[in-house]
């Protein structure tokens, strides 16, 4: 059979736009439209013989591979698609189809596009979820090595390597939080909303959503075919959890740098002319797709920013593969992460030596000046004297005093300058430290409690959404199996 010659149109966008969204709209829409045939048959509004051949012919194109579909110019796109391919499961011209009836592509486009998200968004979170619980095991592990914590790049204080590890998961329980709201906002019904204003007929929208797993309806259909919103939420929650897990991979960068974590060999390439080289790699492409997520959530804003308040390809179909991949890069990037940091561990973290070395603990010995009553800013002199004349290794209790005086501070007691002393060339005493929030080892694991606490109740909801995808899965089954026997 010869295929007809594709109009300029079809050729250069509606081919396009086939390819890109046959394999992820056909099969929900399959489903959609079961649940909408069962609905139309207990209102009364098509005969039993009409649903059951029509449900008939919606279980044969579940088995459908949308993926080997062509497009042939023969119809408009994949809705359309739908339509002819049912019409030929059936045996009847497409004419007798009731498949549309009080519906549009508006609204089931609406519907269609929140179930693929639900799933996508599960699937992104289950990842976010797996991520941040590798990481507070680590964090609990680890509670107890000391590192050196930069800010501008500059050592600046020591901390353990549980605290800047729960820190991150901290950031990763909180986007988890943030996506379990999005799908509770992303798990409302805008079928039955026909093309904005609803219908005549006496529909059943509420039974629409409840075979497809949806919680509720949205209250308006005009925002239920219009609303943009949840797009838009998605692409900028997927560019701002993935730019601090570029953040965070970055200083991972360093870490491997100074060999204080081991690079796990299966995250890494080799080099084609240094056989010495491991190149993690891996970092640097997990920084790429922040920037690439940067990108899809500037092009879903830009095309939804140009759009019409009401149904409009600009704030719907055009931004529909922009979050798609979003969503699988942001899936991609935290089972990254969350494998790499299952095989995190320390190799060479710095020595206590090597920490005074920096000059990080020097914050602390001036604050061991004030709990014996000097003034901060005397203290931040007396400390700032002793470090231009020399190491901390290099300090005696005589120098201290002297430069205590030197300073107008006067006589220190026996006790500061030991504390002070102690504070510069003990950066493990940070470990102790009581402060809740702090990197005190105790404290740390407390973090980690009240953080796993935090991804505890998002699985609760995650679970408790798919388990209800999974019921009305079922509902809608035994729905369509029993009209279909009709």
């Amino acid at each position: 059979m010869t295929r007809p010659s594709l109009t300029t149109y079809q050729q250069h966008h509606l081919r396009f736009t086939f390819d890109h969204h046959a394999t992820q709209l056909y099969g929900p829409m399959v489903k959609a439209s079961e649940a909408h045939v069962v609905m139309l048959a207990e209102r009364g509004l098509i005969p039993a013989e009409s649903a059951a051949q029509m449900l008939g012919g919606l279980i044969t194109l579940r088995d459908d591979r949308p993926e080997t579909f062509t497009y042939d110019g023969s119809v408009e796109d994949v809705y359309y698609t739908l339509e002819k391919r049912l019409a030929e499961a059936c045996g009847i011209p497409t004419s007798e189809l009731n498949v549309q009836l009080a519906r549009s592509r508006n609204d089931l486009d609406a519907g269609v596009f929140r179930m693929i998200l639900r799933d996508q968004l599960l699937r992104v979170l289950a990842a976010i979820i797996d991520a941040g619980a590798e990481l507070l095991n680590r964090a609990d592990r680890y509670a107890d090595v000391v590192v050196v914590g930069y800010t501008h790049r500059r050592p600046a204080q020591p901390t353990s390597m549980g605290h800047v590890l729960a820190g991150y998961a901290e950031a990763l329980a909180g986007q988890a939080a943030a996506y379990s709201s999005l799908l509770a906002e992303m798990n409302r019904s805008p079928l039955g909303s026909c093309a904005f204003a609803g219908t005549d007929l006496d529909i059943d929208p509420r039974r629409l959503a409840e075979l497809l797993g949806f919680d509720e309806l949205i209250v308006n259909s005009y925002e239920a075919v219009a609303g943009a919103d949840h797009l838009m939420r998605t692409a900028a929650l997927n560019a701002q959890a993935m730019a601090t897990g570029a953040r965070f991979t970055r200083t991972l960068m360093d870490w491997l740098s100074w060999e204080w974590v081991r690079t796990p060999e299966d995250f890494t390439q080799g080099s084609t002319i240094m056989p010495q080289k491991r190149n993690p790699v891996v970092m640097e492409h997990l920084v790429s797709m922040a920037g690439a997520a940067a990108a899809d959530a500037a092009s879903v804003y830009n095309n939804v920013g140009a759009a019409w308040w009401e149904d409009s390809n600009n704030a719907t179909t055009d931004v529909q593969v922009r979050l798609w991949e979003s969503n699988d890069r942001a899936y991609r990037f935290f089972a990254l992460l969350g494998g790499l940091f299952q095989r995190l561990e320390p190799l060479h973290t710095p020595t206590g030596e090597a920490i005074v070395a920096t000059g990080a603990t020097t914050t602390a010995a001036a604050d061991a000046l004030t709990r014996h009553g000097v003034p901060f800013r005397a203290a931040h002199s007396v400390v700032g004297r002793l470090v231009r004349a020399g190491a901390p290794s290099t300090w005696t209790d005589a120098g201290v005093r002297e430069v205590a005086q030197t300073a107008g501070v006067g006589t220190l007691t026996d006790d500061a300058v030991r504390d002070l002393v102690a504070a510069a060339l003990r950066p493990e005493l940070v470990l102790a430290r009581e402060q809740v929030d702090g990197p005190g080892e105790a404290a740390v694991r407390a973090q980690v409690t009240r953080i796993r606490s935090t991804l505890d109740d998002v699985v609760g909801r995650a679970t408790a959404l798919r388990q209800r995808l999974e019921d009305a899965d079922v509902t809608l089954a035994a729905a369509v199996a029993e009209r279909a026997a009709k």
